[in-house]
């Protein structure tokens, strides 16, 4: 197509070539002309978000789900600095997202012109590709070029700034067609010599995550497993690679692991790391697994060649998609081993409740919420001590149903939840948000609310940011300053923005306010009050001053 268009027709068209069917947003008069283009564009969903926090958010977790970049557009200064935690999390999260920003015209650029920022030197140390279209004829090159990059090697975060002016020029323009993903296989000889490390490890442990796990990816790897007995473990807030019903399933690493998945990786002789990049948190602090791991062979497989020997020293460096590499590993036997099932074994006692002397103890109603809720529910969360109850007792059914940030970044969970419910609005989501991580994001309620979606909010308030309220203790035990919430009844504000809610405040209350709030449709919220003392899943304030 090579008649004239504008700069935004253009821009959307491309969007419509590459699959794009929903943009998270709030809008700006800086790009006036792609809005106007949309009114047009049945084919896109436009969500209008209420910050632009929530927007970025939003659009990280769809390109989650999807594999393909979500899109998000902000306009520039306030709403791209405020877009910027979500470009933050995709990247550090290794997921795909565009984040489109309204710019300054270009012929008042470099003046300090009203809300002017310099894009690309802003998000070039966060975002994997940062530009700026100044010839509306080349939107075709850079919209299939930002494709192509976010989703490639190690999937992340592009921004591409759309001066004003630019998007009204009206000029012809070659569309692009639409860009896939490349796969690459693992190279045959790697794969012998894996093979023949594997087959020789008296203690082999695999770890996976990262980006690009699917179905496939899942299955294969799963089945590989099981079949060798090779125990599995999850890196951080990536529980979800494998169904963890998996018989070798082993549980999570990252903050409050199963002491026994612990040791199993410090005695490992071999690590078979398919996916993470081992980060800080999955190796807390990069000591369980050293950059170095005297004493044991690492296998370290991932998309991206820029992060094989990185940081870490492979004794293998595979380079391969998630799905390719699974199905190549299922053309290797080993012999059988033991420890698989026994690390599952470990894992399923570490996660099943306990009670505990608690009036509200969370971890009874993770319990209630497995025996109510569907398996393939899909579990949002944001950033806090609240989200370890599920992660140590939720199991998660595989691919799709965990959207957490591994950057650690609150107010995640209410706008994933939204993305969630819009993309798959005929399964069970549920947004989990501590009270300080709720009102970081909480005003997407009224998105939720507006676009129809149906999930269950639930908050868990103990009026504290608790995290830092547990550095603290630990650090500096009795000196409590700068870390306690006043809250507000959360219920209440829910049905202002038109939610059901109850408030409770005991665990025999829990199980029929869930199954009540199962009843109803659209967005629910349980504001569950619980104690500050007990501060994790697994200790008390008490016992951390006791320490």
């Amino acid at each position: 197509m090579t008649h004239t268009r504008t700069g935004g027709r253009i821009l959307v068209d491309q969007l419509v070539a590459q699959g794009c069917d929903r943009i998270f947003t709030v809008p700006g008069e800086s790009f006036l002309a792609v809005l106007d283009a949309l009114h047009d564009t049945p084919g896109i969903d436009l969500v209008t978000c209420r910050q632009e926090g929530g927007v970025g958010f939003m659009a990280c977790a769809d390109g989650t789900m999807t594999g393909r970049p979500g899109v998000a557009f902000v306009t520039r200064g306030p709403g791209a600095t405020n877009a910027s935690i979500g470009v933050h999390v995709a990247m550090q999260d290794s997921q795909p997202m565009i984040l489109f920003i309204g710019d300054v015209d270009r012929g008042t650029r470099d003046r300090e012109a009203f809300q002017e920022v310099d894009f690309t030197a802003m998000f070039a140390p966060i975002a994997k590709w940062a530009a700026r279209i100044d010839d509306a004829r080349r939107i075709p090159e850079y919209v299939a070029r930002a494709y192509a990059t976010a989703m490639s090697g190690r999937p992340g975060p592009v921004v591409l700034a759309l001066p004003e002016d630019m998007l009204l020029d009206q000029v012809e323009a070659v569309d692009r067609p639409r860009v896939e993903r490349v796969a690459q296989a693992a190279d045959a000889d790697t794969m012998d010599l894996l093979a023949d490390l594997l087959a020789t490890a008296e203690r082999p442990v695999a770890i996976v995550g990262g980006a690009g796990w699917d179905v496939a990816a899942s299955g294969a790897f799963a089945t590989w497993a099981d079949r060798n007995g090779i125990p599995v473990a999850a890196a951080f807030r990536r529980q979800d690679a494998i169904p963890n019903a998996c018989p070798v399933w082993a549980g999570n690493l990252g903050y409050g692991p199963n002491p026994r998945l612990v040791e199993r990786v410090k005695a490992a002789d071999l690590l078979l790391v398919v996916g993470p990049r081992l980060g800080e948190a999955t190796t807390d602090g990069y000591a369980l697994v050293t950059p170095d791991h005297p004493g044991q062979r690492l296998i370290h497989v991932h998309p991206d060649p820029d992060e094989l020997q990185r940081s870490y020293r492979a004794d293998v460096a595979v380079c391969a998609g998630m799905a390719e590499f699974a199905e190549a590993l299922l053309l290797i036997d080993l012999p059988p081993r033991t420890a698989g099932p026994e690390a599952h074994a470990e894992w399923q006692a570490w996660s099943t409740p306990q009670p505990r002397d608690l009036r509200m103890d969370l971890a009874l109603c993770v319990a209630a919420m497995r025996e109510q809720l569907p398996a393939d529910s899909i579990i949002c969360n944001g950033a806090g001590n609240y989200s370890g109850w599920w992660h140590r007792h939720w199991r998660y059914a595989g691919p799709g149903t965990q959207l957490a940030p591994t950057a650690g970044a609150m107010g995640y969970g209410v706008p994933a939840a939204v993305a969630a419910s819009l993309r798959h609005p005929e399964r069970t989501v549920v947004a989990l948000a501590g009270d300080g991580c709720f009102l970081m994001n909480g005003q997407e309620l009224a998105t939720a609310v507006a676009h129809g979606a149906n999930m269950l909010v639930i908050v868990v308030d103990n009026g504290a940011y608790g995290t830092i309220r547990m550095h603290q203790e630990r650090e500096y035990p009795g000196r409590v300053v700068g870390t306690s919430l006043g809250n507000p009844d959360f219920a209440a504000l829910a049905r202002a923005f038109g939610c059901w809610a109850e408030t409770v405040g005991r665990t025999a209350d829990f199980a029929q306010a869930l199954a009540r709030a199962m009843e109803q449709t659209g967005v629910r919220m349980l504001h569950l009050k619980t104690d500050v003392e007990a501060i994790t899943a697994g200790t008390t304030l008490t016992k951390m001053r006791g320490a």
